[in-house]
């Protein structure tokens, strides 16, 4: 069973399925597979060009929408009210379902109108379009002028792994009831050389990238989305939540003193991560 992030501002499983380069035949079989394992929470995004591979695998699949969490999100460029609502239309359509469970801004845009995108993503919500809403991407200045603008964004989805620190945006969402989405959380699988992750999976029977999945799971306010093709590893993923209560104090010291600088997801787009 997997455990869920409850907030007074969402209800989330802690473990989904990334879906990015999860497209056509392939990506809609995944999505079923991931399904037919148990998985209740996919995450995907009008930029992956994946909705309708999602939409159909939902649909097939046999499970109830409303025992789904679905996440999409809209792109830095459509961040001006009417092109928000054409996108989530879009993104609607495309998933065969109406309504989201959560819509996120993908990445900020230097130019947005910050008080225009809260007023449409409080709409949509207040319509039924969307449960819940947040934001991707966007760094702590960008969190403190979100506030600082009436909002409560119920997620905040960034980078998050091993080998990177979140911890000030984890103080900041902690307190205020916003889940934090980790994203690449496995380093796009690069953390499976790491020699601190081997020796704590020899310990507990498992891999390092389940160590890595784990050290999130077992977070406060966490959730993790690795993406995963195929049924075998969706089943290691999934058994990284049981991993998680496995480990001890010593086990979670270890990763905490891990270096973390390392950002794999770094676009000329980005913004400052330091603001």
């Amino acid at each position: 069973m997997i455990p869920l992030v409850q907030t007074p501002r969402i209800s989330i499983p802690k473990l989904g399925l990334g879906t990015w380069k999860l497209a056509g035949a392939e990506g809609q079989a995944a999505v079923e597979s991931a399904l037919a394992l148990g998985y209740r929470h996919l995450d995907t995004a009008d930029r992956y060009g994946n909705e309708e591979a999602v939409g159909a695998a939902m649909a097939a699949s046999g499970v109830a929408r409303d025992e789904i969490f679905l996440t999409s999100k809209v792109w830095y460029d459509n961040l001006a009210p009417e092109a928000i609502r054409r996108s989530l239309q879009g993104s609607l359509r495309k998933l065969c379902t109406p309504y989201l469970d959560l819509f996120l801004v993908h990445w900020p845009a230097p130019d947005m109108d910050l008080s225009a995108v809260v007023r449409t993503m409080q709409a949509v919500r207040d319509e039924g379009l969307v449960r819940r809403w947040g934001v991707s991407n966007f760094p702590l200045g960008l969190m403190r002028r979100l506030e600082e603008a009436g909002a409560e964004p119920a997620c905040l989805q960034v980078e998050y792994h091993a080998l990177l620190s979140q911890q000030r945006l984890l103080d900041w969402c902690r307190p205020r009831g916003i889940a934090l989405t980790a994203y690449s959380p496995l380093g796009q699988g690069a953390l499976a050389e790491q020699a601190v992750l081997q020796e704590i999976g020899r310990k507990h029977g498992a891999t390092p990238l389940q160590v890595a999945l784990a050290w999130l799971l077992q977070q406060e306010g966490v959730v993790v989305i690795p993406k995963a093709a195929r049924k075998q590893s969706q089943q290691a993923n999934l058994d990284a939540v049981a991993l998680a209560a496995k480990l001890d104090t010593q086990d979670v010291a270890a990763i905490d003193a891990m270096p973390k600088d390392w950002r794999r997801v770094n676009p000329d787009f980005g913004p400052d991560w330091n603001a």
